[in-house]
């Protein structure tokens, strides 16, 4: 079975935020085939080395079958906080970029099964 190497953005869109020193994350699969692959593939373990150059705390994750998402909280992602730190991209809306920039390997044919099947969400049909 052929695989192939691709950033989550393929599969799923994100929305981030900050409190204090953490950054919380939803990701949000298009669809029920990518949200398997993301249930799968996207662990707390993985985002925390995604991740790892700048984040000293840990990655906290659930499952949220029912919207199709994952919820991560990156404990100690701003350094003190987004007021504290001198990156320039200090704020949690900065990093769900980052976040989809995440690399995940999938078979060929799973790819091609949640990129076929219809998209799910409020904006109706695709």
């Amino acid at each position: 079975m052929s695989t192939v190497r691709i950033p989550l953005v393929r599969l799923a869109h994100a929305r981030s935020g900050d409190k204090a020193d953490w950054v919380d994350f939803g990701l949000f699969a298009w669809n029920q085939a990518g949200y398997r692959i993301l249930a799968r593939e996207v662990t707390a373990e993985r985002v925390r080395a995604h991740f790892a150059p700048w984040l000293p705390g840990e990655v906290d994750a659930w499952p949220l079958p029912n919207i199709l998402a994952l919820k991560f909280v990156l404990k100690g992602a701003l350094q003190g906080g987004g007021a504290r730190n001198l990156r320039l991209d200090n704020l949690g809306k900065a990093m769900a970029g980052a976040l989809l920039r995440m690399e995940i390997e999938v078979s060929e044919d799973e790819l091609q099964a949640a990129l076929d099947e219809r998209r799910v969400g409020w904006w109706g049909e695709a």
